[in-house]
């Protein structure tokens, strides 16, 4: 994956050199060959569009414009393990844009996987609840084994009823934990990674006094929820801690009296909003170059990386590396960029034909889509939790002019 995340960088066991990879070494990175105790090495134009995608929540809520006329269902392979694919195709906006941004990577993967023995139900849920349980059912009805998506959060509980009925799994693009559970499975970037990630390295480095800062909405609500659970975790403490809405200045005095006695401040929103409250604490006094800044990974931003207040700061996302490369490979077959989200359905896709191919009929078990080892695709590591959570394996980035610059490369495993 993901206030609105802004597209983020990604990780991946591919090849670190950016663009289009030759057809062999494309053809190796997307075996998806089950390693050991399974690890999966799986292998803009639209980029806006990322920020309402991405964000925890605003996936969850309906296009504001109407969406068009429903696409025709299609098909990708011919292989006999049918594989449902729902995304709002015909949906007004980014939301259309970024669902058929989602299906050509699906689609790419299923050319660059080593004859696959999937079959892809491609079925457009029109952006709705009613559409994304309609093209589920269909799917399902036509045989499908697993089902690929939907985006909106509100389509996945739809989704989920007829799978249930059916005793399949469900893999879904949304990144609202609140629906995920039984046989559904987010493959989204979650903002708790992201917190988990950033209070752990920031601990490491001897920062365990943490200021915080959120937005008073839905995305700060989950990163409070995080970091309350993380900095303690860790061994350290929250010395401040405020939200704020459009009145950023009264927060952002409160915090700054309270600077003294932390070493960090952790700031989560987007790359406007970051920029704001930071500009807000410079205003109240803070000197943001004495204390360690911290962020999530709605920090890949070019106006974060255009403040001089927050040069230096860190943030936690998947290393760039790999998508640069997906996003070399996908320029050459489709001549656009992908939507930063596009690499979710092309690993959700390459995921589903590497366990086809490995696990024989057990092959989306949850024993199977929960194994602790985890997968690893074009953003890095990624395991699904038995509530149908995910857990990623994210680098460290830090602020600079140029962009963000790792300082801690992702993890080549999941600890115990």
């Amino acid at each position: 994956m993901v206030g609105p995340r802004h597209p983020r960088s990604s990780s991946s066991e591919e090849s670190s050199a950016p663009g289009p990879r030759s057809s062999a070494a494309t053809r190796r990175s997307a075996l998806g060959l089950l390693l050991g105790a399974p690890l999966l090495s799986a292998c803009a134009g639209v980029q806006q569009s990322l920020s309402q995608f991405s964000n925890p929540f605003s996936s969850s809520a309906p296009p504001a414009q109407p969406a068009g006329p429903p696409q025709q269902a299609a098909t990708a392979g011919t292989g006999g393990v049918k594989v449902a694919v729902i995304l709002p195709l015909s949906a007004a906006g980014n939301a259309g844009l970024a669902a058929q941004s989602m299906r050509n990577a699906a689609e790419m993967a299923l050319a660059e996987f080593q004859n696959p023995n999937i079959q892809l139900l491609i079925k457009d849920d029109n952006g709705s609840p009613q559409g994304a349980q309609a093209g589920a059912q269909q799917a399902v009805d036509e045989g499908a084994e697993i089902i690929l998506g939907p985006l909106f959060a509100q389509s996945v509980p739809a989704v989920a009823q007829v799978a249930r009925t059916r005793g399949i799994s469900v893999i879904a693009f949304s990144t609202d934990s609140s629906i995920a559970g039984r046989g559904v499975y987010l493959l989204s970037f979650l903002p708790e990674s992201d917190v988990n990630r950033i209070v752990e390295y920031s601990a490491s480095i001897g920062k365990r006094s943490v200021a915080v800062l959120v937005p008073d909405n839905a995305y700060g609500n989950v990163v409070e929820a995080a970091v309350k659970a993380a900095v303690p975790r860790r061994g350290g403490r929250i010395v401040a801690f405020e939200k704020y809405g459009a009145d950023r200045a009264t927060p952002a005095r409160t915090v700054a009296q309270q600077l003294g006695s932390a070493d960090a401040l952790f700031i989560a929103d987007d790359g406007d909003a970051v920029v704001s409250v930071a500009d807000a604490m410079t205003a109240a006094g803070a000197n943001l170059r004495n204390i360690q800044l911290l962020g999530t990974g709605l920090w890949d931003n070019p106006r974060v990386y255009a403040s001089a207040a927050l040069q230096g700061g860190l943030y936690a996302a998947p290393d760039p590396a790999g998508f640069r490369a997906f996003s070399g490979r996908y320029r050459t077959k489709y001549g656009a960029d992908p939507i930063r989200t596009a690499t979710l359905a092309y690993d959700a896709v390459a995921l589903v034909a590497a366990l086809a191919r490995t696990q024989g009929t057990t092959r989306f078990s949850p024993d199977v889509l929960t194994n602790p080892s985890g997968f690893a695709g074009i953003d890095g590591l990624f395991r699904f939790r038995a509530d149908g959570t995910n857990e990623r394996g994210l680098a460290v980035m830090k602020v600079t002019q140029g962009g963000g610059v790792a300082v801690a490369g992702s993890p080549k495993s999941f600890g115990a």
